[in-house]
């Protein structure tokens, strides 16, 4: 599957890294009147990258045992692996002399489309579930049937700086449908109703495994960390005394740049916007984020930022608050009752825009860069 964007810089504290687990300085005899002991390392801040997912997937942990840290690191990278090959909605090609990829439960569902019901993991389901109900809730502006339009818009590695021809989009929008994915509970299938359908979950697989990662490093002890997977990430506990800082990146200022800070604990801080994957043409800007019931890129947002108490939650609401812009969607989370949830927008007109429960933890640094 490919990444969200990357959205979100991140500010910590450097630490001086410390001696790792099974290792000693050396030798010295202990001052007069000092104890013989040597006193334990002090935590320090700690960071792994890797990749997967179609991103890069970082780890930063606030911990004086690195040996443990990096081997916390490499089972979050692993689990990441594992449900990337689950979930990914690319057929995978024959090398010449390596062997065969087994395609994943996505790729088959959607091989199978119009004909019989696919059973899939407890995990695939849950996923593809929970993406069923968003769709319900938000009336369909989440809609991961959207993967019928694989190839026609180019923002991956394609990405050319062509627009698809109109009468092709309005062709392959009625193959999306949400109400077209029939779920069977008791046997655990899935079946697209109508030949021609695909689904991606690139829109909440991120948020489900990054969550999974969260449960890794808390059963090997971990309470201070960061995890990140491309615009979706979860804060755990702090880094000694003082919070996680994270930032909100300037939708047109450089990447290196962002406009407003907020102290995060325990929760969920995920972003969608629409200036990594995408193009301008003709003073428009067009990007990866579709509005279903258009088959066109969503124009009423620039980013969108969520907390929330998970990352499964933050990752696919974010879309819709995206697709809505924040007039329609502020009465939706009242309507939906979207508890421990709140939003940052940076709307279409470069105004920011936030709901009252995140407004005395953002520091707004500076307004956001206009340009299209």
């Amino acid at each position: 599957m490919r990444a969200a964007p990357v959205a979100l810089v991140l500010a910590v504290v450097a630490g001086q890294a410390a001696p790792a687990a099974g290792q000693t300085a050396p030798d010295a005899a202990p001052a007069a009147g000092s104890s013989a002991e040597r006193p334990a390392p002090a935590p320090t801040k700690v960071q792994y990258s890797d990749h997967a997912m179609g991103t890069t997937i970082t780890v930063w942990m606030w911990t004086a045992d690195e040996r443990a840290a990096a081997q916390g690191a490499e089972a979050v990278f692993n689990e990441m692996k594992r449900l990337d090959r689950e979930m990914t909605n690319w057929e995978p090609r024959k090398e010449p002399g390596m062997p065969d990829i087994a395609p994943s439960e996505v790729v088959l569902i959607n091989r199978a489309s119009g004909g019989k019901p696919v059973k899939v993991s407890a995990e695939t389901y849950a996923v593809i579930e929970r993406a069923v109900d968003i769709s319900k809730r938000s009336n369909g502006l989440f809609d991961i049937t959207v993967g019928a339009f694989k190839g026609m818009w180019k923002f991956d590695d394609d990405l050319d700086g062509t627009l698809p021809d109109p009468s092709d989009v309005k062709k392959r929008l009625a193959l999306v449908s949400w109400k077209d994915i029939a779920l069977d509970a008791r046997q655990r299938t899935v079946l697209l109703r109508r030949k021609g359908m695909s689904i991606t979950l690139g829109g909440i697989a991120k948020g489900y495994a990054v969550d999974k990662c969260v449960e890794i490093l808390r059963k090997r002890g971990f309470k201070d960390f960061m995890m990140q997977a491309g615009g979706d990430m979860y804060i755990a506990g702090k880094k000694g005394n003082e919070p996680w800082m994270v930032a909100i990146r300037d939708p047109r200022g450089p990447a290196s740049s962002y406009f407003a800070t907020a102290p995060i604990e325990n929760h969920s801080f995920s972003t969608s916007g629409d200036y990594e994957r995408g193009f301008v043409k003709d003073g428009v800007r067009y990007h990866h984020i579709l509005d279903p019931r258009t088959g066109q890129p969503a124009h009423a947002s620039r980013s969108v930022t969520i907390r929330a108490k998970d990352a499964f939650t933050a990752d696919a609401w974010s879309k819709v608050m995206f697709i809505m812009g924040p007039k329609d969607a502020l009465a939706l989370v009242q309507r939906e009752k979207l508890a421990d949830f709140d939003v940052v927008w940076v709307d279409d007109q470069n105004r920011v825009v936030m709901t009252d429960g995140i407004r005395p933890a953002l520091h707004l640094l500076k307004h956001p860069t206009p340009g299209p």
